[in-house]
């Protein structure tokens, strides 16, 4: 919802400012439309249904994986594609991953995402609207943002949409940024006063390695980034979560488990691999290879555990969102 507009059309049509504190709850709670806002009196809720969609977003496909995982196209209200993931697990937890940008400047190249053209920032209340399109559906309470996009460069708008996280049933604890090494991004969660999990996407032990993978570290190389994510753990007293992409012979030789333990502080860093959904760049790393790269690691006292990969059949995958239409 365009929180701004709203605001611009009960202004003008001379209602009381508590109006749009009560539409807000009602959308954070799930409403579909304003018909449902009981509260509201008749006539605004026509005025509103008129003068103001209830989504900044309009969806153009959706997906549905066996596993349960839900992927939806939207179109902004520029035409700009974005794509969010509803991950439903067994322990009942519901997770949506966001998107923060349409497209991705970054250009990594096992991401599908890196090859589209990008677009724009999304706004907050983009931003929002792709939570509020599962709530509609369901109760959710976990936000990754892990969708298309750097959600670092566009950290304003990342953060102002956590403070209405909360809202609408996920806190802070159980929300994440994920980011490729953005060091100007990293100091501004480590000075958020929110307890935002931050999640590092590093896919390489050393820096001619990850420069290959992550054009990025020309700029931000891995001192820089370590240092930051050194700072953050300071000031928040969490841990930094470590995505690294399991590619076959690419980053998951033994002596690539070995340079990585040496690498990472256990008190700080927790590790995630992440079997690799293809995208047609590279092949993912088989179960056992995987297996032996954790084992080394564990035998380095470093923490980690393999991701679960949910959504893979629907392209619904980390690094696999590219705006495809849905099926």
């Amino acid at each position: 919802m365009d929180i701004q507009r709203l605001n611009e059309v009960l202004a003008a049509a001379g209602e009381p400012a508590y109006r749009g504190s009560q539409v807000w709850e009602w959308v954070a709670r799930g409403a579909e439309s304003y018909e449902e806002m009981t509260n509201l009196p008749a006539g605004l809720r026509g005025r509103l249904e008129v003068d103001l969609p209830i989504s900044t977003l309009s969806v153009r496909g959706e997906a549905r994986s066996d596993d349960g995982t839900v992927k939806t196209l939207f179109d902004t209200g520029d035409g700009r594609p974005i794509e969010a993931v509803l991950m439903r697990y067994r322990d009942g937890r519901r997770s949506v991953c966001v998107s923060s940008q349409s497209g991705c400047p970054l250009t990594c190249t096992f991401c599908a995402t890196g090859k589209m053209k990008f677009a724009r920032n999304l706004t907050a209340d983009e931003i929002l609207d792709q939570v509020l399109h599962f709530r509609r559906v369901e109760a959710v309470d976990h936000v990754v943002f892990m969708g298309m996009g750097e959600p670092t460069m566009n950290i304003d708008n990342v953060l102002a949409a956590c403070e209405r996280l909360p809202d609408i049933g996920v806190t802070n604890r159980r929300t994440a940024i994920s980011t490729v090494g953005w060091v100007p991004g990293i100091e501004r969660i480590a000075e958020y006063e929110k307890p935002i999990a931050l999640a590092l996407s590093l896919h390489a032990p050393n820096d001619a390695l990850r420069s290959q993978l992550m054009p990025v570290n020309d700029r931000y190389p891995l001192s820089e980034v370590l240092a930051a994510c050194d700072r953050y753990r300071a000031k928040r007293r969490r841990k930094v979560f470590v995505e690294y992409v399991m590619l076959d012979g690419v980053n998951d030789l033994p002596e690539h488990a070995r340079e990585l333990a040496a690498l990472l502080d256990p008190r700080i860093y927790k590790i995630n691999l992440i079997p690799y959904n293809p995208t047609g760049a590279y092949d993912g790393s088989s179960p056992e290879r995987i297996e032996q790269f954790r084992a080394i690691l564990h035998e380095h006292r470093v923490p980690a555990t393999v991701r679960l990969t949910r959504g893979r059949d629907i392209d619904a995958a980390c690094g696999q969102l590219a705006a495809k239409a849905a099926a």
